[in-house]
């Protein structure tokens, strides 16, 4: 059991994306389609499926291959666009795969160079419907420390509460020591709260912490709050909150 509520839509749950999908390699539309359909493929968020028809099949490089998946066999392709070509990125689903699957097409991610809902880029994976993020701004008492060094205070944070996400407490950078936070090269990207702009190791009591610390200086606009503020990975420094200590959550973020 955990503080915090978690994502409850099972494995291969099939729902329509009701909204323009558009995806873009080397400069060129590869795909654009109102007709998309959500499959999670894992509880944590879906995946887009696109119909055939919606992909522009020049662009389609047919490896002739089927291959047998969880939710049914898929045909392979490669995906070419001008000097670019990325082999096995693409499956179409053929009638032997579940309900609402056949003639649909699964793109990595990662091989198109950006995701589109309407005009808004996404980052990462879709947006899961099922998932709500809040950014509320709070008058509580919260305390950042790591090996026993004060590294924020602030009695003005903003809480992010994300679901499948522990809380995180967000504090404006004027009441973070910043003379502690080191720089890194990271970035990272979110679909909900867009990519990052700064990342910072911590230095505490003789020890670096790599990457404990993040911020959005241009968030998503539903996460405006946000804007320029410092977070803590809870599952990596000791968080107080009304001078209660909370339990370092186990995540895919704790090391």
């Amino acid at each position: 059991m955990t503080d915090y509520p978690h994502t409850i839509v099972p494995v291969d749950h099939v729902e329509p994306a009701a909204r323009r999908i558009r995806a873009v390699l080397n400069g060129e539309w590869v795909l654009d389609t109102t007709n998309a359909w959500y499959v999670w493929e894992w509880p944590h968020y879906p995946h887009y499926y696109i119909p055939f028809a919606d992909v522009r099949q020049e662009m389609l490089v047919d490896e002739h291959d089927i291959e047998e998946y969880s939710r049914g066999a898929a045909r392979q392709y490669g995906l070419r666009v001008g000097d670019t070509y990325r082999p096995g990125v693409v499956r179409v689903h053929t009638e032997k795969s579940i309900e609402g699957l056949p003639d649909m097409v699964r793109f990595e991610w990662d091989a198109l160079d950006a995701w589109f809902e309407e005009d808004e880029e996404v980052f990462v994976h879709p947006r899961d419907p099922y998932t709500r993020v809040e950014a509320l701004r709070s008058t509580r008492h919260v305390r950042v420390e790591l090996d026993g060094t004060l590294l924020a205070e602030t009695s003005s944070p903003v809480l992010v509460f994300e679901t499948g996400v522990p809380v995180r407490y967000y504090l404006n950078r004027t009441e973070v020591d910043l003379g502690r936070l080191i720089p890194t090269d990271t970035i990272t990207a979110c679909p909900y709260k867009g990519r990052t702009s700064n990342y910072w190791s911590v230095r505490a009591d003789g020890t670096t912490h790599e990457d404990v610390a993040w911020a959005y200086d241009f968030p998503s606009h539903v996460l405006q709050p946000i804007a320029g503020m410092v977070c803590f990975f809870n599952e990596r420094t000791d968080l107080f909150v009304d001078d209660e200590r909370l339990a370092r959550p186990q995540t895919r973020w704790s090391r």
